[in-house]
């Protein structure tokens, strides 16, 4: 008799969420996840006053927060910022470094896609990296809906890491020869991980990769109206580009990156 194997939703979070927990500890050292300079952190606050403006003591939710690089931002700004995550480990390090900063955080463990928050809490809810892991992105896009009062925005920072261009591609090719050479540039940090990025990309909802179009489908389907693709992240990259290989910086800015801000009609 044949037997097949089967992966329920409960396991692939599980995965998920361990994965993240590992990549902690090297998180804030690897470019394009912390911030390395004062003009990539002006690119970024240039780009959130773009969609979502100054905070003004609005209050923000930053989902996936991680060690809380895009919280800073936002508190930067002047938002009244809440930083969700459900790794311990990744949490540790975002309130250590907002203690080490003197900054009023708030940060709480919890999943994206069922926060467990009150209706209406939110003026502002960010992402960075979180979509294109999401296993049921509509539920997850409607659970972020329901959090927002009316009027209030959504900005998602992702990409489709899946389908890289003809120059991404061979830029990538090359960068995983000289990895496996012993010159990683960035990115999960031993094979083992690797392995395991791999395997949760095959079977999450954009495992054909998170286009653009794809995610404002789905958020439409969730109730948001006023939606916004911004693919022009020319300047982020290029306050990055110093920090990475001249490969991986190639690669990174050919791919298919953007932001999306999508808005709660001020009547819901």
């Amino acid at each position: 008799m044949q037997t097949v194997t089967t992966f329920s939703n409960h396991d692939l979070r599980d995965e998920i969420k361990a994965y993240w927990s590992a990549r902690a500890e090297t998180f804030d050292s690897q470019p394009g996840h912390e911030i390395f300079s004062e003009a990539e952190r002006a690119a970024w606050h240039a780009l959130f006053r773009r969609h979502i403006g100054d905070g003004d003591g609005r209050e923000a939710l930053d989902l996936a927060c991680g060690t809380a690089v895009v919280s800073h931002l936002l508190d930067d700004l002047g938002f009244r910022v809440t930083g969700m995550d459900w790794a311990e480990p990744m949490l540790e390090r975002a309130r250590a470094k907002a203690r080490a900063r003197g900054r009023a955080i708030r940060f709480l463990m919890g999943d994206a896609e069922n926060t467990m928050e009150l209706d209406d809490s939110y003026d502002v809810i960010t992402n960075r990296h979180l979509v294109w892991t999401l296993v049921d992105p509509l539920s997850a896009f409607r659970e972020w809906h329901r959090l927002l009062r009316p009027g209030g925005r959504l900005l998602i920072v992702d990409g489709d890491f899946v389908n890289p261009g003809l120059v991404a591609h061979l830029a990538r090719r090359v960068s995983r020869w000289l990895t496996s050479a012993g010159n990683a540039q960035n990115g999960p940090s031993t094979e083992a991980l690797a392995e395991t990025h791999q395997g949760i990309l095959s079977r999450v909802y954009f495992s054909g990769g998170a286009r653009a179009e794809a995610v404002v489908d789905l958020l439409r389907q969730a109730g948001f109206e006023t939606i916004t693709i911004d693919t022009d992240m020319r300047a982020i990259h290029r306050t990055q580009k110093k920090n990475f290989g001249f490969l991986k910086g190639l690669e990174r800015a050919t791919q298919h990156r953007y932001a999306i801000c999508a808005e709660k009609n001020a009547a819901d």
